[in-house]
Formats: structure tokens, C-alpha cells, sequence
């Protein structure tokens, strides 16, 4: 979950440099995304894919 959040901080900075730049709609959909990932519906695969990675290439 801390993945989650550190992303959706970074979506968050993003979407005030589109928005300084300009680009409203493109802010508006990085932070949307934001608020989609700081509300638990989306899950972290990060270690599951990770292990399936390193099972498919192990010698």
C-alpha cells in the first residue's frame, strides 16, 4: 500500500506541473488516477509479478 500512496504523491506533483503549464485536462486525469490509488481499489502486484518473473528465468 505505501507503493500506492508514494505513486499518487507523484501523480499529484505531476498534475501541478500540467496545470501550471496549462494543460488542465491532462492534470485532471493524473489526479484522478491519484485519488483511484489512495482509495484501496486498486491492488499492488508489484511482488506477486515479481516472483513469477524470477521463477520463469531461474536457471
Amino acid at each position: 500500500m505505501d507503493r500506492l500512496k508514494a505513486q499518487a504523491a507523484k501523480n499529484r506533483e505531476a498534475a501541478q506541473v500540467l496545470r501550471r503549464r496549462g494543460k488542465d485536462t491532462a492534470a485532471k486525469g493524473m489526479e484522478d488516477r491519484a485519488d483511484e490509488l489512495e482509495s484501496g481499489r486498486v491492488t499492488d502486484c508489484t511482488d506477486a509479478v515479481s516472483s513469477l518473473i524470477s521463477w520463469a528465468f531461474r536457471p
